[in-house]
């Protein structure tokens, strides 16, 4: 059994003992938080209506907060003399599925 969910403005598919990197999700390591299953698949069993997802829930478990990698810009203007640098690091929380409910 595996899920599509929404984490971030991203879809990931996940099934149960998967680890992943989302955005970055407000919550301390160690807490479990439920995330909303888009679609539902097992084995020929496909659930996409959404009354049916409206009680199926992905459970994932906080494992640590890391780091993406560092983002390098730099603006500059030809004869002008203008540059300008700038970084960037996008923060991921680390995730480990440990449930999919169906709700039924």
């Amino acid at each position: 059994m595996y899920a599509i969910v929404r984490s971030g403005g991203r879809q990931h598919k996940v099934a149960v003992g998967d680890v992943l990197e989302v955005d970055r999700l407000h919550a301390a390591a160690g807490s479990s938080v439920e995330l909303k299953a888009l679609l539902l698949v097992d084995g020929d069993t496909v659930t996409s209506d959404a009354e049916a997802l409206a009680s199926a829930t992905v459970t994932v478990e906080v494992v640590a907060e890391t780091k993406g990698p560092k983002i390098h810009l730099l603006s500059y203007k030809n004869k002008t003399g203008y540059k300008r640098r700038q970084g960037h690091r996008q923060k991921h929380t680390q995730v480990r599925v440990t449930g999919i409910t169906t709700g039924k």
